[in-house]
């Protein structure tokens, strides 16, 4: 009787926490553009880059063609000179001979973290105030910059950024992160931010003041960090300063992906998440609407908890359909939706193992996560050789 009562309690408490992570998700207004085109002050984009994949084209061309009116300075940083993305970017330059457009050799090891290495490199050579710091996988919309820099306009505003989107599932294991990333991430930072202000940064893209970078030591203060986005955002949050959120929603595209690659971002994601966050991601089991429900039945079958746990798997099926097709308008995404409890199955496997391991992969590189959250090679390449986007 007791245990009947206990599991009941955790799918009904399962069922409020995903309608409410679905209302805060309404409520946003995702896809929103401003009408002001005014001309904005001055930006430097910052894009790390390593490897050449199919879409790195696209996404690097989408910096060139932005509708803003403000002088822009691109700068693409790169440890090795003979790196294929080199070629697309030096193309990419001769396409566009007016815009202001660099491709920078950064062969120093300045970092543990290979993006913040080439981030302090080139951040001296920025020359405008706002900083915009780009992941190399991310395809933004014309009108971006027009968008997201106004945000900033207010002084209590200490960084900007953006939801993203999974934009190319092209394999199983890829829907499956897809379902993760485009219907329950964004809708959980919004729950999170239901309950405080953010304090926390998404790296996919990050909108800042060169003084609120210098305010905090520049990037070299997230050297060894895994979750350098992370640390930025709650660096400047620790300034009294605000971190706000954008309508606008950026495209992140990759090769295809196996099983066993998605399991593997999953659990740097779930560890990284976990070093940052320790008390709510371990609460966060509370919310997984297909577990609880599972148990329930299979310890104490009955009329109730058939009915129950069914119940709260409809609504779980129905949140996330709804969610998924939010973010991914209007690319009009297929929703796999029989996925959604394999990967609410998955993810409580994945958060699990994040307590039971502090190593992670990024890319042919091994790290040991240490407790503050900074980075140890185990093994693999070093030097200027390491580099992640």
């Amino acid at each position: 009787m007791v245990l009947n009562i206990i599991l009941g309690s955790l799918t009904l408490l399962s069922l409020a926490l995903t309608l409410w992570q679905w209302i805060v998700a309404r409520r946003f207004r995702l896809h929103q553009r401003v009408s002001d085109k005014s001309d904005g002050p001055a930006v430097t984009v910052l894009k790390p880059l390593k490897g050449r994949e199919e879409q790195t084209d696209e996404c690097l061309r989408s910096w060139f063609t932005q509708t803003y009116d403000g002088p822009t300075q691109l700068l693409f940083g790169v440890a090795c000179a003979e790196d294929p993305v080199c070629a697309t970017v030096r193309e990419l330059i001769r396409e566009h001979p007016k815009c202001d457009a660099h491709l920078v050799i950064c062969r120093q090891s300045a970092a543990i973290n290979a993006k913040v290495s080439t981030l302090i490199q080139l951040q001296p050579i920025g020359r405008h105030d706002i900083i915009v710091v780009s992941d190399a996988d991310v395809r933004v919309p014309g009108d971006f910059l027009a968008n997201v820099v106004p945000l900033l306009s207010d002084p209590c505003v200490g960084l900007v950024n953006c939801f993203y989107r999974l934009a190319n599932p092209t394999t199983l294991a890829m829907h499956w992160e897809a379902i993760a990333t485009n219907a329950d991430f964004w809708s959980q930072v919004l729950q999170s931010q239901s309950l405080r202000r953010l304090d926390f940064a998404l790296g996919a893209i990050m909108v800042t003041r060169r003084r609120e970078l210098e305010a905090i030591g520049g990037f070299e203060t997230l050297a060894d960090y895994l979750a350098d986005d992370y640390q930025l955002g709650r660096l400047i949050a620790g300034r009294k300063k605000q971190i706000l959120l954008s309508t606008v929603v950026v495209d992140c595209w990759s090769d295809p992906m196996d099983w066993r690659q998605v399991w593997s971002h999953q659990l740097r994601w779930a560890r990284t998440i976990r070093i940052c966050e320790p008390i709510p991601y371990f609460f966060s089991i509370l919310s997984n609407a297909t577990i609880w429900p599972l148990i329930w039945l299979l310890i104490q079958p009955s009329v109730l908890s058939l009915t129950g746990s069914a119940g709260c798997l409809l609504v779980r099926l129905a949140t996330a359909t709804n969610n998924y097709r939010r973010m991914s308008r209007p690319l009009a995404q297929a929703v796999t939706v029989w996925l959604i409890p394999i990967k609410d199955l998955l993810q409580a496997a994945i958060w699990a193992l994040a307590f039971l391991g502090n190593r992670v992969q990024w890319r042919a590189q091994t790290y040991r996560v240490q407790p503050d959250g900074k980075l140890k090679p185990i093994n693999g390449p070093t030097g200027k050789e390491r580099q992640d986007s």
